[in-house]
């Protein structure tokens, strides 16, 4: 899924790599804000940013579901795939978030030369460990295939195997796209990350149509060629290479200039990889939810194939199904806090706890007046849209109707997953992440225990399913239980305020629901399966669903519709 398509493990958002305007010179901090304006413009810049790469990143799903399909080889390759972007999501993205970002910011403000010295050693040694880190992976790429897919079929291990000889090449890529994109977070810049994966996307799409052109629909480990297995490898590889590129030529047009050190002695450095610590234990833990929730799911598609079910429904489905859940997600709340960080790690190094919680509060409460009628509608609509986005060249209707009954049940925990994500963000701009390895450690025994009880009770077509429904109910627990420390922390999270609203939300949308079962019932019993309804009941349901919605909302005095209309008026204005 997002640069993508992998498994997104319970450890973090899914990161843009997307970010903006590039000045001539670089600033010797970053500037900081005070009120909401500033960060609702740089959010409307990520916000457009975001859904171009994530439409686009759609697009390029959309193709290479249909040339390599959900069955055996499409495990094949997202597994392979998925190895990188656990670095990516966990171990680098997580940095990123978790101690970079806020490490940057204070050297940013209190260094006499502007952080410089701290960037320059802390981009060397990322570039040599990420050397390291890829080297190595890529001479145990059999390792780290079985250890995802120890139930493949020889002749599918070969074939992971051998692409991920490529795709494993990505992990220096990406590492480096993670910290080039937060060392441009830190000057305020939110565009280039936002748009340099769009390159990456189509060079991806690029890539899945040539294949779909040479090999033809329907390929299996058996019968895919190796040339053709070079082209999706090298292909994949190539794309994320470029996006890297990119956000290197973006931040020297700030000003900056890299200069290789490695006199780390007194940098601040031993202090934030310290701070790492438990970050590291964090992405053990999540990385532990992974690999529990990629060998069920392959494990799964196998045994339903053997059985002659003939439905994808592994691990390549949960990732397609996954494409879709977070395109709101990342939209709508990654623009929001991926502003945030910068301007909430400020005001707790003030120790500013007043700023924090309105911060968070006015996030989660503008996430949600988008998020909560939005989880409905794709839970609603989920099987039509499957099948309209990916019913086409190596992926059937039942694949697609497979597809559509896991991201139902994912969408229904979007609101507690952004909820829990941003509640991450506060800890890590206090410069804690001891709190959220230990709240990981929860997480990671819900879904485990969920996904191990989906894999015994339910038939293999429907494993994925439970596995998605457990990794949804661990955010539950998980921002559960971080709610309660960060309420003593911080003095409170205007709590009241926020279940005040988001009661009236779900009451708002009410009307909506009982709309859009009408007119899918509707669609089904006198249109019948067909292009009409996959396109229509989902295009009705919104639309009347979405008028009610705000009639409701109003109603119900929602102050955030209040809030939209007039940032909507503003940006008409200008």
């Amino acid at each position: 899924m997002p640069g993508e398509s992998t498994v997104r493990p319970a450890g973090g958002p899914t990161p843009s790599f997307e970010e903006g305007e590039i000045p001539e010179t670089e600033t010797p901090a970053p500037k900081q804000d005070s009120g909401s304006g500033g960060m609702m413009r740089s959010s409307m810049i990520m916000a457009v940013g975001t859904m171009a790469s994530r439409l686009s990143g759609f697009a390029r799903t959309i193709v290479l579901a249909a040339a390599i399909g959900t069955h055996l080889l499409g495990d094949a390759y997202h597994t392979a795939h998925t190895i990188p972007f656990i670095l990516n999501d966990l171990l680098i993205g997580g940095l990123m978030a978790s101690v970079v970002i806020p490490f940057l910011v204070k050297r940013r403000k209190r260094d006499a030369d502007g952080g410089k010295a701290t960037e320059d050693r802390l981009f060397t040694s990322m570039v040599l460990a990420l050397l390291l880190v890829t080297v190595t992976a890529i001479a145990a790429a059999e390792a780290l295939i079985w250890l995802y897919g120890s139930r493949f079929t020889p002749v599918q291990f070969d074939t992971s195997v051998y692409l991920a000889r490529f795709l494993l090449s990505q992990i220096f890529f990406v590492g480096l796209s993670g910290l080039l994109s937060a060392m441009l977070n830190t000057r305020g810049k939110f565009g280039a990350a936002v748009w340099a994966p769009v390159l990456n996307n189509f060079v991806i799409m690029g890539v899945a149509g040539m294949f779909l052109v040479v090999a033809g629909p329907g390929r299996t480990p058996e019968t895919v060629s190796t040339t053709e297995l070079t082209l999706l490898g090298a292909g994949t590889a190539a794309g994320m290479a470029l996006q890297a590129l990119v956000l290197f030529v973006a931040l020297t047009r700030t000003g900056y200039r890299w200069r290789p050190r490695l006199d780390l002695r007194g940098s601040g450095l031993g202090e934030a990889l310290r701070t790492a610590g438990w970050m590291m234990l964090y992405t053990l833990l999540t990385q532990a939810g992974l690999w529990i929730t990629t060998n069920i799911a392959n494990a799964a598609n196998v045994a339903s194939i053997e059985q002659g079910l003939d439905v994808g429904a592994g691990i390549s489905a949960y990732n397609l199904a996954y494409q879709l859940f977070q395109l709101p997600y990342a939209i709508i709340a990654v623009s929001l806090i991926t502003v945030l960080l910068p301007r909430m790690s400020a005001h707790a190094d003030d120790r500013d706890w007043d700023a924090v919680r309105s911060d968070f509060s006015r996030t989660l409460r503008i996430s949600a007046f988008v998020l909560v009628p939005t989880a409905f509608a794709v839970a609603m609509f989920a099987e039509p849209l499957s099948v309209l986005a990916f019913a086409r060249g190596s992926v059937s209707v039942a694949d697609a109707t497979a597809i559509g009954q896991i991201l139902a049940v994912m969408s229904l925990g979007l609101l507690p997953f952004t909820v829990f994500q941003l509640m991450l963000r506060v800890f890590f701009a206090m410069g804690d992440t001891r709190t959220p390895a230990l709240i990981g450690g929860a997480n990671l025994a819900v879904h485990s225990a969920l996904a191990l009880v989906a894999y015994l009770l339910l038939p293999p077509n429907l494993v994925v399913v439970g596995v998605a429904a457990g990794f949804m109910v661990s955010f539950l627990s998980g921002l559960t239980i971080a709610g309660q420390v960060l309420s003593r922390r911080v003095g409170g999270l205007d709590g009241r305020h926020i279940l005040g609203t988001l009661l009236r939300l779900h009451l708002a949308v009410v009307p909506s629901v009982a709309a859009g079962f009408g007119v899918l019932w509707f669609f089904e019993t006198r249109v019948g399966p067909g292009l009409a309804t996959y396109v229509g009941a989902p295009v009705v349901g919104c639309a009347v669903g979405a008028l009610l919605f705000l009639v409701s909302a109003r109603v119900l005095r929602v102050p955030e519709l209040s809030a939209a209309v007039q940032l909507i008026r503003t940006r008409l204005g200008r």
